[in-house]
């Protein structure tokens, strides 16, 4: 069965994103980025694979859900398909107008126990906080790019959402010289 994959870049204190939306503050390039650019390929976008003339190796992904602000700075950059390479599901409490390649959902929950139910590769949950909470119980893998900033407030990985608790055993941790530590856990269910 296809699991759910919360791959995401993180501050020390817990927030995928700074009070304004932003993640500039995230490093990019440093020792760490081997892994980004290697294992987890799959979850780079379309324009960042053409930028370094590579193809996605579509091993590790071949779905990505995410919510509305998150695919939001692509369409402000005018990338109405961040990921080509990927089925894309898109989280919406809201009818949009988006590109015939995205999916809309406004169930997520049971759009992604029916994706988790096909054959094919995991799926990646991209974010946001708000989605990621909304979907904790059905989240298998954390896998957090840890960066060395803290935030002091801004988008929660979780949101702000309420939830029932979740346990998570930590099964890898790889310390960078950038700073980066990428820690993976697997979900042990309810606590």
């Amino acid at each position: 069965m296809r699991k759910l994959v919360y791959y995401v870049a993180v501050s020390v204190d817990g927030y995928i994103a700074d009070p304004t939306g932003g993640f500039d503050a995230f490093l990019v390039e440093g020792d760490h980025a081997s892994v980004v650019f290697g294992e987890y390929a799959d979850a780079l976008p379309g324009y960042a694979h053409a930028a370094r003339g590579i193809e996605p190796p579509r091993t590790r992904f071949d779905t990505v859900i995410m919510g509305w602000n998150t695919l939001t700075p692509a369409l402000d950059a005018g990338v109405a398909s961040p990921y080509p390479h990927l089925r894309q599901v898109v989280a919406s409490r809201h009818p949009r107008d988006v590109d015939p390649a995205i999916a809309l959902t406004d169930d997520p929950l049971a759009t992604v126990r029916s994706l988790k139910q096909e054959g094919g590769l995991d799926v990646w949950l991209c974010g946001g906080g708000e989605l990621a909470g909304t979907l904790l119980s059905e989240i298998d893998h954390l896998v957090l790019k840890r960066n060395p900033v803290a935030f002091g407030s801004g988008i929660s990985m979780f949101g702000n959402a309420s939830y029932a608790p979740r346990a998570f055993t930590l099964t890898g941790s790889r310390s960078f010289e950038s700073g980066v530590a990428i820690e993976e856990y697997a979900s042990r269910g309810r606590a």
